[in-house]
């Protein structure tokens, strides 16, 4: 094969025969997808430009000794060097184009290393153009910003890193389909959503059909031919407010695939904060699409084992696996984290999906989740997307926030500006609140013991309790009395335990020989996961948690109207939204706690209550020109995690751990592992480092080996008595 002159990639065969891709060629390959990818959004030929300058330093005659050299097809160079190149298409960029910079020139100075803080990203712009980079073929074509869109500020480091995120992917396509054919077969032949909006329309015709013609079916298919008809309305945001019991998840499908065909949008995306809700959704939605449809994304997913009933042959599991690196599938449903962490990213690895989420349907599902302290930034980011990026936007929850209008904090310089406009889909007249009332709320005054709460809870055969820590779960739960089916559920147990013991829990309640059922579990279980309880107690907490956790009860309305308890235990809560949101509570005056005015009124109040809506300041970190890429991915953290994750020996992570130990850390083996990681507090992972209980199997990578340490029944212990009963053995 010629060699030619600019060399982009090479690779040899079995046989060593040498395969070479051009500097020209690949340019222009990339330049075509990133363009294809930045159409959507009004800058196709921002994309070509893009595409067609990132790799122009290649051509560098020291570039090119050093790839011919560390690649082995020359053997004899001698003082070769790695040679930057992404600066010399950056300074082109800025050259070609002054109106336009830095815009472009940042994603191309970034295509390798990720998007820079602004100062750092000038330091590297003072370089000069060398000598031997031939400009005589560039020609500047016309590029201009779309004119139908409503610039803010604050939506131009979200345009950056939109465009960055079209550079980055096209490149790492671009450069698979030369280095490794076949794995880039897998990412063809997807399923449009207008494809599977039939399946969708079969499946609901099945359940209906099969279900009983009750008042319950009847109402949830009215909020479906509701959400079908509001779906014929122009992109935007929108709210569907339904209270548990009223098949929500359905629903939204309806509303989203039928919004998304009317309007050629490119996929679903749906963002859940909890891993347990998103299995239970992801199962759901295999169930209408077929598993090669959807994509489920996130720390804890294993293919292996959810696809385990798919033959390797079929491609499913490695086309997942290709999938989570740019969401190019037709449905998405990963974490509120991964979502909104990448929107906020520098990384290409983390922003190749960006462009995906432009021109697709968004759903918030359980959208109070949302962290007060950062709902700014994202509040901000949703406004991007969905005004300058085709994206719309659906809330969902039985407990809506107020995302609208301008809120102040606890003074008048804290201030949170909302959305415009947000459209519910559930007018009031349908009054969902009073037909799908199945519990009541009792508020008990009286501080109550552990004890005195387990004798509580053993007067009913079947119950769930949930509380706010680890602690009062494990403690309440050792006072349950070992008879029936007894289950604690908290973040000291892995995830993969989590899953396999709510499993476990539907399964029993299903079962009517199953006559004791009581379950100790931390809020995990109380936003979205499908359980169902006669009796449900609540230690104190937000009224949207209280809301959820009432849920958990009477799920199906079988029991006409049953009962939840609020209690608060004789302990102080932990300082925060916790002790926060009770407070709010104990102030209001409230007739119906399921109206939607009071939780309005609620969240008002919580925001009156905050002390920010910008923990890291991202809206200045992020001021036009003045942006810090790097400095707010890697603060911008919505789960603030200040303890270590130790491995615990669970099901097959000692195998993982073997595997790890042979072959060293790959990405594909970490995130396996995650599902069998416990974070723990510092001071506890320090009594178990101090006790040698811990083995560091890799840089920063803990084992918990010891069996008697983590506990089929409650997970990882590492209270003193437990230590001492161990080392006493």
């Amino acid at each position: 094969m010629k060699v030619p002159k600019y060399i982009s990639h090479l690779k040899n065969n079995k046989v060593n025969e040498w395969f070479f891709q051009s500097n020209e060629e690949h340019s222009k390959g990339v330049a075509q997808l990133a363009a294809s990818f930045a159409e959507k959004i009004g800058l196709k030929e921002w994309g070509t430009v893009l595409g067609m300058l990132h790799d122009k330093g290649k051509e560098q005659e020291k570039f090119q000794r050093y790839i011919r050299t560390v690649s082995g097809y020359v053997q004899d160079l001698e003082g070769v060097e790695r040679t930057p190149h992404a600066y010399v298409g950056a300074l082109l960029a800025k050259s070609l184009y002054p109106e336009s910079y830095p815009i472009l020139s940042m994603p191309i100075m970034a295509h390798h290393a990720g998007l820079y803080d602004y100062a750092d990203f000038n330091k590297r712009m003072e370089q000069e153009i060398p000598d031997d980079i031939k400009c005589d073929d560039l020609i500047a074509i016309n590029i201009k910003m779309p004119t139908n869109k409503v610039w803010k500020q604050q939506d131009f480091h979200h345009l950056i890193r939109v465009l960055y995120s079209c550079l980055v992917d096209a490149d790492f396509l671009d450069t698979e389909q030369f280095m490794d054919n076949s794995r880039a077969e897998f990412r063809k032949k997807q399923k449009s959503l207008k494809d599977l909006l039939p399946m969708l329309e079969s499946f609901l015709m099945e359940l209906s059909e099969s279900s009983e013609k009750t008042e319950l079916n009847e109402l949830r298919s009215s909020i479906q031919n509701r959400c079908k008809e509001i779906a014929n309305e122009n992109p935007g945001f929108y709210s569907l407010t339904v209270p548990t019991g009223g098949g929500k998840t359905l629903s939204s499908l309806v509303w989203a695939m039928n919004h998304a065909v009317k309007y050629g949008k490119d996929r679903i995306i749906i963002a859940i904060p909890y891993t347990s809700i998103i299995v239970q959704t992801a199962s759901i939605l295999r169930k209408i699409f077929g598993a090669e449809n959807v994509l489920e994304h996130h720390s804890v997913f294993d293919a292996d084992v959810t696809l385990k009933d798919y033959d390797d042959m079929s491609g499913v599991k490695l086309k997942q696996r290709l999938a989570t690196e740019n969401w190019d599938y037709p449905i998405v449903v990963t974490t509120n984290v991964q979502l909104f962490q990448s929107m906020l990213a520098n990384k290409a690895s983390v922003c190749r999906k960006l462009h995906n989420i432009c021109n697709s349907v968004l759903i918030l599902d359980e959208v109070q989740m949302l962290p007060t302290e950062y709902l700014q930034p994202i509040v901000d980011s949703l406004s991007a997307y969905q005004r300058i990026f085709n994206t719309s936007v659906l809330f969902t929850t039985a407990s809506q926030p107020v995302l609208c209008g301008e809120h102040r904090g606890c003074n008048p310089m804290i201030k949170l500006t909302g959305l415009s406009s947000v459209e519910e889909i559930i007018p009031s007249e349908m009054c969902l609140h009073d037909k799908l009332r199945r519990v009541n709320l009792h508020f008990e005054n009286e501080p109550i013991s552990y004890d005195d709460l387990a004798e509580r809870l053993i007067q009913y055969d079947k119950v769930l309790c949930i509380v706010n820590t680890r602690s009062d779960a494990q403690e309440i739960f050792s006072r349950l009395p070992k008879e029936g089916r007894i289950y604690h559920l908290s973040r000291m147990m892995c995830s993969a335990h989590i899953q396999k013991v709510i499993d476990e829990i539907k399964q029993v309640l299903k079962n009517p020989e199953e006559k004791v059922v009581r379950v100790v579990s931390t809020q995990l279980i109380e936003a979205g996961v499908d359980i169902d309880f006669p009796i449900v107690f609540r230690q104190e907490a937000g009224l949207d948690s209280i809301l959820q956790a009432a849920g958990r009860c009477n799920r199906e309305g079988k029991l006409g109207i049953s009962d939840t308890y609020v209690f608060s235990l004789d302990k102080p809560l932990p300082l925060g939204i916790l002790s926060k949101g009770s407070a709010i509570i104990k102030n209001m005056n409230v007739t119906d706690w399921f109206a939607s005015d009071t939780m309005s009124d609620y969240f008002i109040r919580l925001y009156q209550n905050s002390v920010t809506f910008d923990k890291i300041n991202v809206a200045k970190r992020m001021g036009f020109k003045e942006w810090c890429f790097e400095l707010v991915a890697k603060e911008f953290q919505l789960i603030d995690d200040k303890g270590k994750s130790v491995i615990v020996n669970y099901g097959d992570s000692m195998e993982l751990v073997f595997q790890m130990k042979e072959k060293g850390i790959s990405y594909d083996l970490m995130r396996r592992m995650s599902r069998y990681m416990v974070n723990l507090r510092e001071k506890d992972f320090q009594k178990l480092l101090k006790e040698r209980f811990l083995e560091e199997i890799s840089d920063g990578i803990y084992l918990l080996a010891d069996r008697e340490l983590y506990k089929s029944e409650t997970g990882i212990v590492t209270d003193n008595h437990w230590l001492e009963e161990i080392l006493i053995q």
